[in-house]
């Protein structure tokens, strides 16, 4: 089978909008990374968006609006619930400065993560095959970071808790949201004091060549999280903190 290629064009013109210019070695990483995404969902489920517009837009372009948050002085990101990848290994790809861990409780994931970094020649990345629970407590993840940011993988509440024990005291949680952003970010406000977080803003951003607003979460971390946090695995879900 002959791989779907992607539109680099419109890849370039979409970081433009995003003040970020990809060179073209990015441009194909970019590429190789799309092949390898499709590739690899034919054998087990990665994603459910596989067209190749899609990708460039719903997964790339998405992911790279991420940046705009990013400080230039940050150098340590984790991506917590990785899954394929999405959003840190664009962001990683547009700034090879990050160093990068990558953390996934599912081992397909993980090696498909892995073969994503090996593929692409990326340094400084590294695959974490734990829950953000357990991780959140191993001395050598735990508020060693700038950045800990999650693409929407639980509601606020259980998020914060999920991310801020990664984070540095003065770094900062983000977390990409497409709906009711207002809602889910006032019933976490309980949760942040808890955990040593303030909410620093809320972000609309304008994804090129995408008809929906997503919003970037931005919390930072002012107090160091209680050694308490996060809790066992599955209770931040199942009783969070309102």
């Amino acid at each position: 089978m002959i791989p779907a290629k992607i539109d680099l064009d419109l890849l370039a013109s979409g970081a433009r909008e995003l003040a970020l210019d990809l060179s073209p070695t990015q441009l194909q990483q970019f590429s190789r990374y799309a092949e390898l995404l499709i590739d690899w969902n034919l054998r087990f489920n990665l994603t459910s968006i596989v067209d190749p517009r899609d990708i460039v837009i719903k997964h790339f372009l998405d992911s790279l609006s991420v940046s705009r948050a990013i400080p230039s002085s940050s150098r340590k990101l984790i991506d917590v619930g990785a899954g394929a990848g999405l959003p840190s290994i664009p962001i990683k790809l547009a700034r090879p400065d990050l160093s990068l861990t990558l953390l996934e409780a599912t081992r397909k994931k993980c090696d498909f993560l892995k073969a994503v970094i090996a593929e692409l020649q990326l340094t400084e990345v590294q695959v974490i095959n734990t829950r953000a629970e357990e991780g959140g407590r191993l001395a050598e993840h735990r508020e060693q970071y700038d950045i800990a940011l999650a693409r929407a993988v639980a509601e606020m509440p259980t998020l914060i808790e999920y991310l801020l024990p990664f984070v540095r005291v003065g770094g900062l949680a983000l977390a990409q949201k497409s709906k009711e952003v207002l809602n889910d970010a006032q019933r976490a406000e309980r949760a942040l004091t808890t955990l040593g977080g303030r909410l620093s803003d809320i972000v609309s951003v304008s994804v090129p060549e995408l008809n929906e607003v997503r919003y970037l979460v931005v919390v930072e971390k002012i107090a160091q999280t209680p050694e308490k946090y996060p809790r066992r695995t599955g209770v931040p879900s199942k009783k969070p903190l309102l």
